[in-house]
């Protein structure tokens, strides 16, 4: 299965849909998804920074010379 970041921004709207739900959101429901919510976002923000950090390396290739195999390798 191969996610990208588009999906990630599909699943966290999807969920924001949900809390947004007058219906469904109500007492245990709506604890429930608050905390399914939060689980989500910790996990999107760690999916962010894994992207940030191949994003800079592949920056880091072509500002310092020699870097390339070393940045190649954090995308791996």
């Amino acid at each position: 299965m191969k996610n990208k970041m588009t999906d990630l921004h599909s699943h966290l709207f999807e969920q924001l849909e949900r809390l947004n739900d007058d219906e469904l959101m109500q007492g245990e429901t709506l604890d429930r998804e608050i905390r399914r919510a939060k689980a989500m976002c910790d996990v999107a923000g760690q999916l962010i920074a894994g992207g940030r950090l191949m994003l800079d390396a592949i920056k880091a290739e072509d500002e310092i010379p020699g870097i390339a195999k070393k940045a190649s390798m954090l995308l791996e």
